[in-house]
């Protein structure tokens, strides 16, 4: 009884063993990933979580401002459709709406429609000047923030003068009401102003920042005071969080995938992708001419023909190792006919010329150099043996 050989592995036909070793370190992180990812969904999982959310307990949330509220008998209600917005503006409700930039140009004059002649307070956090002219005809917004964060009152309102100084810098603000209060000032421009409504009762509040809302910010200077009494004016306090999947927002306006994206993930594409072409060039750089340098190791030609000869089988490529060996053939035998290389694959002038040679002898030189690819490794090799005695033939003397 015979045995077959086995053959040992090639770098074409690498181990279960090799492949594990040029894969476990990806492996093993991409495990420890997703065992991260895990815990800190567990550990978050009973938490809210959102910045100048009054749900939340985060820093940057604003739970502390509304517990104190609760305490004076204020209930907070958190609303994100500027359908249950708009419903709730009335004379007892203070409508804070948390980044009015984030609204598109209808839902802000749907939202300035519903909160003009409510005769009820509304507070906009950090109204920018992609919606401060809509919701608050008259008043603008000025490009340079406040370059101070906590500021001075410097204005009538009681509210403001009771807190005293709070962390009110960012946007600042010009308004054309001439009884507007502006107060805590920056270079002549005020972060918070108070904006009476045209009935006589009722008023739009601006803050240009969300500083004395935040939970980390609470407790310092006048923010809490003044946060109080913006807030607590009237017994009811409804807490709009806009939110980009709000129907109204995806009725009213088609927004492309781009339009959704903030404008730092943008430039952050575009750093990335400019990164990657200098790294290209860095790679792609030539420090000189190219230098011919000899193998390390002298390889039989036998052994590559060998190699390659795997590398076919193992691709069932009978159409591309036949195609190799009729072209190698009609390579030498063209000069031993007469037939110019450049044309020693052109059937019309090769074959003529070989008939000729042989006169008739043997098989058609048609069905062998240009005939169609085997169909089984047999009729390969006989193929092959054709090819040697074609070739052996036309050397015949």
């Amino acid at each position: 009884m015979t045995t077959e050989a086995t053959s040992p592995s090639t770098s074409a036909s690498p181990t279960a063993r090799q492949v594990w070793t040029r894969t476990r370190g990806i492996a093993l992180a991409l495990v420890l990933l997703v065992a991260a990812a895990v815990a800190i969904a567990v550990v978050r999982s009973d938490a809210r979580h959102g910045e100048l959310d009054p749900r939340s307990a985060d820093p940057y949330g604003s739970r502390a401002v509304a517990e104190l509220l609760a305490d004076r008998g204020i209930d907070t209600r958190v609303v994100t459709t500027l359908e249950d917005a708009a419903d709730a503006a009335g004379p007892d409700t203070t409508l804070l709406v948390a980044v009015p930039d984030l609204l598109t140009p209808r839902q802000q004059t749907r939202l300035h429609q519903a909160t003009e002649g409510s005769g009820g307070r509304t507070v906009l956090v950090a109204s920018g000047a992609a919606s401060v002219e809509r919701l608050v005809p008259g008043v603008t917004a000025d490009p340079a923030n406040s370059l101070d964060s906590t500021l001075d009152p410097d204005c009538a309102l009681p509210a403001a003068r009771r807190a005293g100084d709070a962390d009110t810098g960012g946007i600042r603000y010009s308004s054309a009401h001439l009884d507007a209060d502006e107060c805590y000032p920056s270079r002549r421009l005020a972060t918070l102003l108070r904006v009476p409504a045209p009935s006589g009762s009722g008023d739009t509040v601006l803050l240009g920042a969300p500083d004395i809302l935040l939970n980390d910010r609470l407790d310092r200077h006048g923010n809490a005071s003044l946060a109080l009494q913006l807030l607590g004016s009237r017994p009811h306090l409804v807490w709009y969080l806009p939110s980009p999947a709000d129907a109204s927002a995806l009725e009213q306006e088609e927004r492309s995938f781009f339009d959704l994206l903030p404008s730092g993930w943008l430039w952050g594409t575009l750093q990335l992708f400019v990164a990657a072409a200098l790294a290209a060039l860095w790679r792609a750089r030539r420090l000189g001419p190219l230098v011919p340098e000899n193998l390390p190791v002298a390889i039989r030609a036998s052994e590559t023909a060998e190699g390659r000869a795997r590398l076919y089988r193992k691709a069932d490529a009978r159409d591309r190792a036949a195609l190799a060996l009729r072209s190698a053939t009609r390579t030498r035998l063209a000069p031993l006919v007469g037939v110019p290389g450049t044309q020693a694959h052109t059937p019309e002038v090769l074959l003529p010329a070989l008939s000729a040679r042989l006169q008739g002898d043997g098989q058609s030189p048609h069905t062998v150099l240009f005939g169609p690819p085997p169909g089984d490794d047999a009729a390969l090799v006989r193929l092959a043996d054709q090819l040697d005695a074609l070739e052996r033939q036309v050397r015949r003397p």
